[in-house]
C-alpha cells in the first residue's frame, strides 16, 4: 500500500468523514428548504433567502470535498464552514446585531425544528472535521526524539 502522509486511514477516518459530510448535508438541506421563506427579508440586492442558498451551496461543496478528498486543507475548510454556520445560527438567536451594510439582519430569537436540526448538523460536522484535522496533524508531527545519553 502506498504511504500517503496527508491521509489518515482506517475506520475512525471513515466514520469522521461520513459524520462531517452528513452534518454538512443536513445544513445544506435545511438552508435550501428554508430559503424561499426568507426571500422577502433583506435589501433588494441581498435577501436572507439568498444568504441561505449561498450557505447551502458552500455546505454541499464542503460535504462532497470531505468525502472525496482526504487532505488537511479540506478538513480545515469543512470545519470553518460548519463552525461559522453554527456561530451564525447561535448569534441569530441570541444577539441582535442588525443589518451589516448590504447584509440583512438575521436576528430570529426563537428555536424551531429546522433551526435546531441545522444547528445539530453543523455542530456534528464541526466536531468531526476538527477530529479529522487533529488526527491528521498528530500523524504528521514528528515522533519525539529519544532521550538517550
Amino acid at each position: 500500500m502506498v504511504n500517503l502522509p496527508h491521509r489518515v486511514r482506517g475506520p475512525v477516518n471513515l466514520v469522521l468523514r461520513v459524520l462531517a459530510a452528513a452534518g454538512l448535508a443536513v445544513d445544506a438541506y435545511v438552508h435550501f428548504d428554508l430559503a424561499a421563506g426568507f426571500d422577502a427579508l433583506g435589501s433588494t440586492t441581498i435577501t436572507l433567502g439568498a444568504l441561505f442558498r449561498v450557505q447551502a451551496v458552500i455546505a454541499m461543496l464542503a460535504a462532497l470535498l470531505i468525502l472525496l478528498i482526504g487532505r488537511p486543507w479540506v478538513y480545515l475548510a469543512a470545519f470553518l464552514v460548519a463552525a461559522s454556520a453554527l456561530g451564525a445560527v447561535l448569534q441569530s438567536t441570541y444577539v441582535d446585531i442588525g443589518a451589516l451594510g448590504p447584509l440583512p439582519s438575521i436576528y430570529e430569537p426563537v428555536w424551531y425544528w429546522d433551526k435546531t436540526f441545522s444547528a445539530i448538523g453543523e455542530a456534528v460536522a464541526a466536531l468531526a472535521a476538527a477530529g479529522l484535522l487533529a488526527l491528521t496533524l498528530r500523524r504528521r508531527s514528528p515522533a519525539p526524539a529519544s532521550n538517550r545519553t
